[in-house]
């Protein structure tokens, strides 16, 4: 396994907080990063499979029919932007 150096800047407060969990998991600042990052790139990527999977062929347009079947109402308070 390929192992590169990057300089990454963080926030006090997080840096801080991952040293804090590192410290609790018994690993390194390093090996907790490199884990947070690895599960974030696993979740993301296992999502984007998921829903091209569920896509199949369809293309945006093919929403266009269920966009005008949807009621004609105001945003519920807050959702308004």
């Amino acid at each position: 396994m390929s192992k590169k150096t990057y300089p990454l800047k963080l926030p006090s407060s997080i840096k801080n907080a991952a040293a804090d969990l590192a410290k609790l998991d018994g690993v390194s600042l390093n090996q907790f990063i490199a884990a947070a990052v690895a599960e974030k790139v696993g979740t993301l990527r296992g999502a984007r499979d998921f829903l091209q999977q569920r896509a199949g062929t369809a293309k945006p347009k093919d929403m266009l029919k269920y966009i005008r079947r949807a009621p004609k109402v105001p945003p519920v308070k807050g959702d308004e932007r």
